[in-house]
């Protein structure tokens, strides 16, 4: 356990961030400096069938040290970073003994991780603390999955008076780009069902997740003299602001919560003759997930009715709620909550408001529910985590192992 924080810390010093633009796998040749990283280290612990393919996806086997058949389990993190926030020189700040004031990430810009905002910091008064400085992401979405799943193995490697079956191990790139499942070789993993080490904070267990697609709304325009442009303009920066004015003003992010959906734009350009919005669209009810596409292109052909051949739309599914798959092998949640509870660790089980490699990959054959890494305030400079909690992460994962020889 004493090499879990000086690995995160390794591993959040180097640059992974993915980028939805490209169309390589990875999607950034600065994963390959990691990945190839991992692959070593997995060698070096121990782990067998250590292998990574032409897209970085990574793969090992720590074999069973038990005579009877019981099931093959994984565990599965990516190591991308969001493209969202820059993850580029990370410098993280260590703080012992968290006495529950302000954190002073950056004194120079005057950047703040305080309790008066970010509440959950109380519930780790005397714990440490990895932050940012302030200028980047840390990163522990997900190399604290990943830190946490090699020094688990490490552990096990070490304990051979654990008994456990077979598990396997995945490492992903792209995941922060919707990605990370689309070329991993099921089959090849060979797992009954797996785990993703991807949650926030300590007891996160979540089987459920939303319903996804994207979408782009195009409108096209007509420049005219603006002196003599009556009835003869049309403005495809107006159109695209009557096309956002005529979705539901309070079904966005920051308005939900729990089960409720969203619509969330996230890009708009525009100039007179050509404009262009790109959205998300997200729902944890499969009914009401098809009401808001419906609703999309319902706009869209009102808009069009009034300006012919103005408006354009494409969207695009993404992934789906993975609960359907899971509640029939509700067996593998039941096991992560018993290993939390014989921890010490309250269970928080509850939806994502988001995705995970868990969900495409149920629906790919292989059950996955997601268990939490630790960490809090992904994708920005606020992101923090407890080493306790990563501490906590590496035991679940053990005790997975170990509870899953015991039943089967």
């Amino acid at each position: 356990m004493e090499k879990l924080l000086p690995r995160f810390l390794e591993y959040v010093g180097i640059d992974t961030q993915s980028d939805p633009k490209s169309n390589t796998t990875p999607s950034t040749d600065k994963q390959w400096v990691l990945a190839k990283k991992l692959v070593l280290e997995l060698h070096q612990i121990g782990m067998q069938e250590v292998s990574i393919d032409e897209n970085a996806y990574i793969m090992a086997t720590l074999p069973s040290n038990i005579d009877k058949k019981i099931p093959t389990i994984g565990f599965i993190s990516h190591f991308d970073t969001t493209p969202d926030f820059t993850g580029f020189k990370v410098r993280p700040k260590i703080i012992e003994n968290y006495d529950g004031s302000d954190i002073v990430l950056n004194s120079t810009k005057n950047i703040v991780l305080s309790p008066n905002y970010f509440e959950d910091l109380l519930q780790y008064h005397g714990q440490t603390l990895i932050t940012t400085d302030g200028t980047t992401l840390l990163g522990a979405d997900d190399k604290a999955g990943i830190a946490e799943i090699i020094t688990a193995m490490e552990y096990l490697v070490a304990h051979p008076e654990i008994k456990h079956g077979k598990i396997r191990i995945g490492f992903t790139p792209d995941e922060e780009i919707g990605r990370g499942a689309h070329k991993f070789d099921v089959e090849k993993f060979g797992a009954e069902w797996a785990y993703t080490m991807d949650g926030s904070q300590i007891g996160e267990l979540e089987y459920e997740n939303f319903n996804a697609a994207s979408a782009t709304i195009t409108f096209k325009g007509k420049s005219v003299h603006p002196g003599y442009a009556k009835n003869k303009m049309i403005n495809a920066i107006g159109l695209a602001n009557q096309f956002l004015s005529l979705l539901p003003n309070r079904e966005t992010p920051e308005t939900t919560e729990d089960r409720e959906g969203f619509f969330h734009v996230y890009h708009i350009k525009g100039e007179i003759e050509h404009a262009e919005i790109e959205l998300i669209i997200r729902d944890h009810d499969e009914v009401h997930f098809q009401a808001r596409k419906d609703l999309i292109m319902d706009i869209s052909e009102k808009l069009n009715k009034k300006y012919p051949e103005s408006v354009t739309f494409e969207i695009k599914d993404q992934y789906f709620n993975m609960k359907e798959k899971i509640e029939p092998a509700f067996h593998i949640v039941e096991i992560a909550e018993e290993a939390m509870m014989q921890l010490g660790i309250e269970p928080n089980i509850k939806p994502i408001r988001g995705g995970t490699d868990g969900s495409q990959l149920s629906f790919m054959g292989l059950p996955c529910p997601n268990i939490f890494a630790g960490g809090h305030n992904f994708h920005g400079k606020y992101e923090y985590v407890p080493l306790e909690s990563m501490q906590k992460a590496v035991k679940t994962i053990v005790k997975i192992c170990e509870l899953t020889a015991e039943k089967f």
